[in-house]
């Protein structure tokens, strides 16, 4: 199965929609730490939603709800467990590696934790938090796969010695064979309806 005849004309991330429990903290590190300028908030009774940019038409964005307690955890980018079960890190990217290293020495400087470079091949990285324990990377191509043709069979990229069977039809054939289906997740509204809650949840 072909990409598609009629691409999707993807541009990049526009919002992540993350988490936290004190969006005062939040924009002081994402804002003036990371320097993810603050774009746009909304309010509404319920809950606060901020967006930060983080490139040109894409930004990380923050919902804090009102009065609800949150079961929060942290953990480092790239370690097992348990209750991280969709979400892992977010990397955000930079140009080149004195960006990368500039970007270690501001973290330093504000008094956050941060790994030195690490080396992974086709790009490098650093790894630190922020203040709701999630983990984030900051990252920059030393070999840039996006914006041209893939090469399946480039093992500088493609570095799994036995990849998945969707990896080998790319590989074989440059198209999958075949789709999944998905559905909107709809247990998590009923248990919200059962607890009085009501969302307006478009079908």
């Amino acid at each position: 199965m072909a990409a598609s005849a009629d691409p999707a004309h993807w541009r990049g991330l526009h919002h992540l929609a993350l988490v936290t429990a004190d969006m005062d903290a939040t924009v002081r590190f994402w804002h003036g730490v990371l320097d993810a300028r603050l774009v746009a908030t909304i309010a509404v009774p319920a809950f606060r939603h901020y967006f930060f940019e983080v490139g040109p038409g894409c930004s990380v964005a923050f919902f804090e709800y009102a009065g609800q307690e949150l079961d929060s955890f942290a953990k480092p980018a790239g370690v097992p467990y348990s209750r991280a079960a969709q979400f892992d890190h977010l990397a955000l990217q930079l140009p080149d590696e004195d960006a990368l290293n500039r970007m270690r020495d501001r973290l330093k400087a504000h008094g956050c934790e941060v790994t030195d470079v690490i080396d992974h091949g086709f790009l490098r990285s650093i790894y630190f938090s922020d203040p709701n324990g999630i983990a984030l990377e900051a990252s920059w191509w030393a070999i840039d796969p996006t914006g041209r043709a893939a090469d399946h069979a480039d093992e500088r990229l493609f570095g799994d010695p036995d990849p998945v069977p969707a990896v080998r039809e790319l590989r074989e054939s440059g198209q999958v064979s075949h789709t999944v289906s998905t559905r909107l997740v709809d247990g998590i509204i009923e248990d919200l309806r059962r607890e009085g809650i009501t969302l307006n949840y478009p079908r």
